[in-house]
C-alpha cells in the first residue's frame, strides 16, 4: 500500500514538473517587431539592431562646419579657423589658394569684389591689399609661402594633406552678403469717383408739361 502511494506521489510530482516546464515555456517573452514598411510581427526573439545604412541627409540641411574631418585636424580647425580673402584676376590669390588646397588645409574663402566688400576689408585690416589670410585672430597680409607655412605649422596644422577622400571646402562667398533688392509694391489704385446721379425731374408745371402731371 505504501509503495502504491509512493508511486502515485511520484506521478503527481512528475506531472507537476511538466506543468511548470510548460508554464515556463508559455511565459517566454514575446517581442513586437515593426519593419521599415510598417508591418508588425510577433516573435520570441528580441529584435536586433538594423543593419540598413543610415538615411542620407535631407536636402537643404547644412552639415556642421568641419564635419567629417579627422579628430586632431578638426580640433585645430575649431581653435584656429583659416579664412582666405581673395579677388578677381589676382595671381597671388590663386597661388595662395593652391597652397592651402595642396597642403589639405580646411578653409573658407571670402571674395572682395564690390565697393561694400572693399570698405569692409579696409575696416578689418586698415588696407585693401589681397590676398589676406587669417589663422584664428592672426592676419597675414600679402602672400608668402614661407610665412604662411610657418604660421600654419605653429597653429598645429599637419604639413601633409590628411583630408578624407572627397572632402570639399565650402564654396567661396562675398565678404559682404548680397542682400536681395526689395520688391517694389504696386501703387494703390485710386477709389473710383462717385457717379453723379441725374437730377430729378421737376415736379411742377413746365413748358413741356404745363399741367404738372407726374408719370
Amino acid at each position: 500500500m505504501h509503495s502504491i502511494q509512493k508511486k502515485t506521489s511520484l506521478h503527481r510530482l512528475s506531472g507537476f514538473a511538466l506543468l511548470l516546464v510548460a508554464a515556463g515555456a508559455m511565459a517566454q517573452p514575446v517581442y513586437r517587431n515593426v519593419d521599415k514598411n510598417g508591418k508588425v510581427t510577433f516573435s520570441d526573439r528580441a529584435p536586433t539592431a538594423s543593419t540598413e545604412p543610415a538615411a542620407a541627409p535631407q536636402a537643404g540641411i547644412v552639415p556642421p562646419a568641419n564635419a567629417g574631418l579627422p579628430y586632431e585636424l578638426r580640433q585645430v580647425a575649431q581653435r584656429y579657423p583659416v579664412t582666405l580673402y581673395s579677388g578677381e584676376e589676382c595671381a597671388p590669390c590663386a597661388t595662395a589658394r593652391s597652397l592651402l588646397t595642396t597642403r589639405g588645409i580646411p578653409f573658407e574663402e571670402r571674395t572682395v569684389k564690390s565697393s561694400q566688400d572693399v570698405e569692409a576689408l579696409q575696416r578689418m585690416t586698415s588696407q585693401a591689399s589681397l590676398p589676406l589670410l587669417t589663422i584664428g585672430s592672426q592676419q597675414l597680409k600679402g602672400f608668402s609661402d614661407t610665412e604662411w607655412s610657418q604660421y600654419l605649422d605653429a597653429a598645429g596644422y599637419p604639413k601633409s594633406n590628411s583630408l578624407p577622400a572627397g572632402y570639399r571646402n565650402p564654396p567661396a562667398r562675398p565678404l559682404v552678403a548680397v542682400q536681395a533688392a526689395p520688391v517694389a509694391r504696386e501703387p494703390a489704385q485710386a477709389a473710383p469717383a462717385p457717379q453723379q446721379q441725374p437730377a430729378p425731374a421737376p415736379s411742377g408745371p413746365t413748358p413741356s408739361n404745363p399741367a404738372g402731371i407726374k408719370f
